[in-house]
């Protein structure tokens, strides 16, 4: 039973790849929030280590001035995702809907998305790549599903078209077979 257990573990690590893992000592410097501030919105987001070791963002939306978004985006280089079928998120959040964001490049001036509902318990959501569209500005264009082929930017964000505060922690993000 014992190796069994073993073989088990190292499957999963060899089917899986970690993007990023938080914990009280992780660097959280390429973390970036960006709001519809930059739009002449009102929303304010906020990202840091909370005293668990968890990314923790939260802030308020606000509808003001046509705003009504809030974003914490991380850039990275992952090249040949050929083979990976999905993201798998451990998160905990606020009983709200929330959006995992996808960019193939820094460069793309869309995201491939993906709408999950928290709840206010640890939960793992998996993604599968195939279910991820492309949007931008909140239409969604006729370009394929995302195919994971690299990829340049992950990002979470709210927008739920209504004023709101919110709160989502995120323990772990990873691509899986």
């Amino acid at each position: 039973m014992k190796y069994l257990i073993q073989i088990l573990i190292f499957s999963t690590m060899i089917n899986t790849d970690l993007i990023f893992d938080f914990n009280a000592q992780s660097n959280i410097f390429n973390w970036v929030v960006l709001d519809d501030v930059v739009m002449g919105g009102k929303s304010y987001g906020n990202f840091f280590l909370n005293k668990k070791g968890h990314g923790e963002f939260n802030g308020d939306v606000s509808l003001e001035n046509n705003g009504g978004f809030s974003s914490v985006r991380y850039r990275l280089n992952k090249d040949n995702l050929d083979n990976y079928t999905k993201f798998s998120i451990k998160i905990k959040g606020d009983g709200k809907a929330y959006q995992f964001r996808v960019k193939r490049s820094r460069n793309d001036y869309h995201s491939y998305i993906y709408t999950f509902q928290t709840t206010t318990d640890w939960q793992t959501i998996e993604i599968p790549f195939s279910e991820m569209y492309p949007a931008f500005r909140g239409r969604k264009l006729s370009l394929k599903n995302y195919q994971g082929e690299q990829m340049q930017e992950i990002a979470f964000l709210i927008g739920n078209k209504k004023n709101e505060s919110f709160r989502l922690e995120i323990d772990k993000i990873e691509i899986r077979k």
